[in-house]
Parts: structure tokens; C-alpha cells; sequence
């Protein structure tokens, strides 16, 4: 699904981009720029972001 129609990004290159380690919607502007001219996507961006660091979190358990 697009979520940015201004640079034409989806939902899957956002989970993508958490995956690589963003964790933020700073970080994935940064690698994307979702949200960067109308801004219309930001929450949902965001709430993506969310969900997907819910479901796969950015660490290492370190045993």
C-alpha cells in the first residue's frame, strides 16, 4: 500500500527501513523522506513504524 504519495513509498519499504534499524519517524524520513513535503503521511508512516517495532524490536538479547 502507499503510504507517501509525494515520493511514492510504501508500507513495505517503511517496515524495511525499521528493520535496517530506524526506529523513528525522524530516521526513516532521513532514509526515505516520507513525510517531508505535505506531510499528510506522517501518522500513518508513524503508526507503521510503531506496529512494526511492536512486532520485531531493534535489539539483541544478549544471554
Amino acid at each position: 500500500m502507499f503510504v507517501c504519495l509525494c515520493h511514492a513509498i510504501t508500507d513495505t519499504q517503511i517496515k524495511a527501513a525499521v528493520r535496517l534499524g530506524d526506529s523513528s519517524l525522524s530516521d526513516v524520513k532521513k532514509r526515505l523522506g516520507v513525510a517531508d513535503q505535505c506531510g499528510k503521511c506522517a501518522r500513518m508512516a508513524n503508526q507503521i513504524i510503531q506496529t512494526q517495532l511492536e512486532y520485531e524490536p531493534n535489539f539483541y538479547e544478549v544471554a
